[in-house]
């Protein structure tokens, strides 16, 4: 059975998940979403999975465009991975109805527990919490693969409890359109040594560099690649992240974001 599954990452956990399961699946192909840049995705597999990050509570733009953009198959096994820091609200719920929409069926849909990186409330926790929380993690993605072999239906979808579907959804919808213009709140200190990894990191190409500073064009996905893997700890979001620690998936380096970045 040959899988393509297809990823959308800021800080590596994502592509994390992606590499623990192709490695588990075999014969599997990983395939960056911000690279891809077709009006029209033709995918050569009996089985297409997706991993991506739960942004504000719901899937990130990003990914429901690439989705869009897939051209629908009937005869192949949809499934997800939604990789959260303990609140997956609706997001699965939420893709699964999009893809229905899309004339697709998201067959199986599995929650992925992983470190904060929303740095803008805090850092990911202690070590021994954030190396915990990994191996939960690969432990849940063991858990996937049996399914996902077998391409069994898996229903329903994962899913929080009922009171953050609804309150999570609400602010979901509510800030959606807004997330774009959510960078107006990044700002860079005077470590700043113009490197330029934040531009080339960026899955949204929001970054340009200014007279070798960064400078951001509005059009964000609030995934924090930059501040987090800003070698300097120079970059900035609000009043608070110069408290906070910097936290990006410790098996995953700044040149696989790069390579699953778009290309320039």
């Amino acid at each position: 059975m040959k899988t393509v599954i297809f990823f959308y990452t800021g800080t590596g956990n994502s592509l994390w998940c992606a590499r623990v399961l192709a490695h588990a699946l075999g014969e599997t192909e990983l395939m960056p979403m911000p690279r891809i840049t077709s009006d029209v995705v033709i995918v050569d597999a009996d089985c297409v999975g997706f991993v991506f990050p739960v942004h504000m509570w719901g899937v990130p733009g990003a990914v429901l465009n690439f989705i869009r953009r897939l051209h629908p198959d009937p005869a192949k096994y949809y499934f997800a991975l939604a990789v959260n820091a303990g609140q997956v609200s609706a997001t699965l719920l939420q893709l699964q109805d999009f893809m229905a929409g899309c004339r697709m069926k998201l067959s199986a849909g599995f929650s992925l527990v992983l470190p904060s990186n929303y740095i803008p409330w805090g850092g990911p926790g202690s070590l021994a919490e954030v190396q915990k929380k990994i191996q939960q993690a690969g432990g849940r993605i063991q858990d996937s693969i049996v399914p996902i072999l077998r391409k069994r239906s898996v229903q329903p979808v994962d899913e929080g409890p009922l009171w953050q579907r609804i309150i999570f959804t609400w602010i979901y919808k509510l800030t959606f359109s807004r997330i774009s213009a959510m960078d107006k709140d990044f700002w860079v200190d005077a470590k700043c040594n113009a490197c330029g990894i934040c531009e080339k990191i960026c899955p949204a190409r929001n970054i340009r560099m200014q007279q070798g500073k960064p400078i951001w064009k509005h059009v964000c996905e609030q995934c924090l690649a930059c501040i987090q893997w800003c070698p300097q700890a120079a970059i900035q979001y609000g009043k608070k992240t110069p408290l906070y620690p910097r936290y990006h998936h410790p098996e995953v380096k700044v040149t696989d974001i790069i390579k699953s970045a778009p290309a320039e």
